[in-house]
């Protein structure tokens, strides 16, 4: 296990676990916890790592509840934070890296995947969910667009439609849970129950275990 700033990574049999690890705020992002992202993903790249594929998961009860708004170092000169700049310039290119990874990714997702949580989640060519987990679009309640890539993957996964709702819905609070809300959709693959908080990224790296490979060789690349 190497734990890097409110980020952890794990590594067995080829198969690399990144949790993000502030449970107390719900692994909600603040600025150290970007800086570990960035950290631990130069790992992943290292070719020594060995890393074949990677899960995503948090720990905790949730795997991000969005960006934590009370620890942004990101201001504009009127002291307010300047959501536009830190999106520039630290959570789009770490999602590029994760869009552009050479290794199949999956998201275990644990309770909230919340505003750019939700984002995160998305990153996934696997999308597990436990029964607890749900998705939030929760922007349009801080008077946001929706961001970190959501407005592209979202509707790609479950169509333009369902995109948009998901977007008026999540300002009002709605959840939308795996199960019925996400029937006929390509967000989630599985959903699983949960095991009294158990390691989802442990039941990740039992179902990815050896098909991995195969169904990324057999995948078009990411365009760049």
């Amino acid at each position: 296990m190497t734990e890097f700033n409110k980020v952890s990574l794990q590594i067995s049999e080829n198969i690399g676990t990144m949790k993000f690890n502030d449970p107390d705020v719900m692994n909600a992002v603040s600025a150290d916890m970007l800086d570990g992202i960035w950290e631990c993903l130069n790992e992943i790249e290292n070719p020594e790592s060995q890393i074949r594929c990677l899960i995503i998961t948090g720990e905790g009860k949730g795997f991000c509840a969005g960006a934590n708004l009370s620890g942004g170092s990101d201001r504009s000169n009127s002291g307010r934070q300047d959501a536009g700049q830190a999106l520039e310039t630290k959570y789009h290119p770490i999602l590029r890296r994760l869009r552009n990874l050479n290794t199949p990714i999956v998201t275990s997702v644990n309770g909230a995947a919340a505003g750019v949580g939700m984002s995160f989640a998305l990153m996934g060519d696997l999308v597990i969910a436990s029964k607890s987990a749900f998705f939030l679009q929760a922007f349009r309640r801080i008077g946001l667009v929706p961001d970190g890539g959501s407005t592209w993957l979202l509707p790609r996964l479950v169509g333009n439609a369902r995109a948009k709702a998901a977007e008026r819905a999540g300002g009002g609070g709605r959840r939308v849970k795996p199960g019925p809300d996400l029937d006929h959709t390509s967000l989630v693959r599985r959903d699983v129950v949960d095991s009294n908080g158990g390691d989802l990224g442990h039941r990740g790296r039992r179902r990815r275990r050896g098909g991995a490979a195969r169904r990324r060789s057999a995948a078009p690349r990411r365009a760049r």
